[in-house]
């Protein structure tokens, strides 16, 4: 077997890098859209049934923070849009799983950041950053069939 080939089923160890740093980042992200979800749902639910912001453990779940502040109070529809948020989190997981979802993951962490700062959570930014540093890290997904070429203009990959 030459230098170059590998057995069967065997990957780079550039390929179990990327793979390990993705999983990684899918970790997080599975943290964050479950972890804030799930009582994002309970939420939802309560406030519509209640007309008031659920309580856990005695502090408010998704009220009470810079929202408030700047006048734009909890709601049914403001808390069911961070539920679809955490949603596509959950989804960002499995494609993060599967060795995907880069770019998702890239441009969903901006739209997380005003939730998890206007409703005050503070383990969301450590899991969003977390999960995008893993996400860069990883790099992008190498396309099969491209490789680089020395002094062929164009034929390097990004």
């Amino acid at each position: 077997m030459s230098a170059t080939t590998r057995p069967p089923g065997r990957t780079s160890t550039p390929d179990r890098r990327r793979t390990a740093l993705l999983r990684c980042g899918s970790v997080a992200a599975a943290v964050a859209g479950l972890g804030f979800g799930v009582p994002g749902v309970v939420g939802v639910g309560y406030l519509a049934e209640h007309g008031e912001v659920w309580r856990l453990f005695g502090l408010p779940t998704y009220g009470e923070g810079p929202f408030d502040a700047v006048g734009l109070p909890a709601s049914v529809p403001l808390l069911g849009a961070f539920v679809a948020v955490c949603a596509a989190e959950t989804g960002l997981a499995v494609l993060l799983w599967r060795g995907r979802g880069r770019r998702p993951a890239l441009l969903l962490l901006p739209v997380e950041l005003v939730f998890w700062t206007g409703f005050a959570l503070p383990f969301g930014p450590p899991l969003g950053l977390a999960r995008t540093a893993a996400v860069l890290l990883a790099g992008p997904r190498p396309r099969p069939g491209r490789r680089h070429r020395e002094g062929v203009p164009g034929s390097a990959t990004l």
